[in-house]
């Protein structure tokens, strides 16, 4: 293996980025063990290859293991490899340990994005705690991050989004996002420079989804008001309490 290769460098202000990430929220601390949650697309796998490449430089020691929560969409197309085989040797040239759970059974009236995404968080809580872990690492994006304000605002009636660092169980376990301050671009960017190859998602409703419909509204925002998407993201750390109802 050729050190140079296996671990290339980010683009310096990336880099930077990420460590800012790291350092405001309070992320990673000696002798962390996390859990990396691995769906096969390229946001997760572009994280892998982060936390592992921080693993080598970082003051601190921390173990790091992947997890991959697999519905089995794959099962009703002919011919489709399980994802799990192109994500574990993916992982497994990137050095990290990595295993398949079976998703829970939803009931048919339970089949919806939402609850799905809820069972599969619960299903990665209950693992992380009976294993030990004290983090489990997400990656989503400053796009993402956005794209949820406004999926709560439309659909839901109300004013969050996802944090950066999320504590839960009275502490016992966080959630963190390390990629809180990249695009999407520059995380595409990533994966193709390391030559990663996302899993197409096989989930009958991918492509049909609200945060999709948000996406568009975004994307026409975004062409119009270029600036629009830093606005709105410097706006999530800056509400003015007293100016809301």
């Amino acid at each position: 293996m050729v050190k140079n290769k296996q671990y290339p460098s980010l683009p310096g202000t990336v880099n930077k980025r990420i460590g800012q990430a790291m350092h405001d929220y309070a992320m990673l601390a000696e002798g962390d063990r996390v859990l990396l949650a691995i769906s096969g697309g390229v946001d997760s796998l572009v994280l892998a290859w982060i936390l592992k490449s921080w693993q080598r430089k970082a003051p601190i020691r921390y173990t790091l293991s992947a997890i991959t929560v697999d519905h089995e969409f794959w099962r009703a197309h002919d011919g489709a490899v399980s994802p799990s085989v192109s994500i574990g040797s993916q992982l497994d040239k990137m050095g990290i340990e990595h295993t398949v759970e079976r998703a829970w059974d939803l009931s048919e009236e339970d089949r919806t994005c939402y609850q799905c995404a809820r069972n599969r968080r619960s299903q990665l809580f209950d693992l992380a705690r009976q294993r030990g872990y004290n983090k489990v690492a997400l990656g989503h994006h400053k796009d993402d991050l956005v794209e949820t304000f406004f999926l709560n605002i439309l659909y839901s009636g109300n004013i969050s989004t996802m944090i950066p660092r999320q504590d839960l169980f009275e502490g016992r376990l966080a959630l963190i996002r390390p990629m809180a301050y990249l695009e999407k671009s520059e995380v595409v960017a990533i994966a193709e420079m390391l030559g990663l190859a996302p899993v197409v998602n096989l989930c009958p409703l991918a492509n049909d989804t609200r945060r999709e419909r948000v996406r568009e509204i975004l994307a026409g925002i975004y062409e119009r008001e270029p600036g629009a998407k830093q606005s709105m993201f410097a706006a999530l750390a800056n509400v003015r309490k007293g100016y809301m109802l």
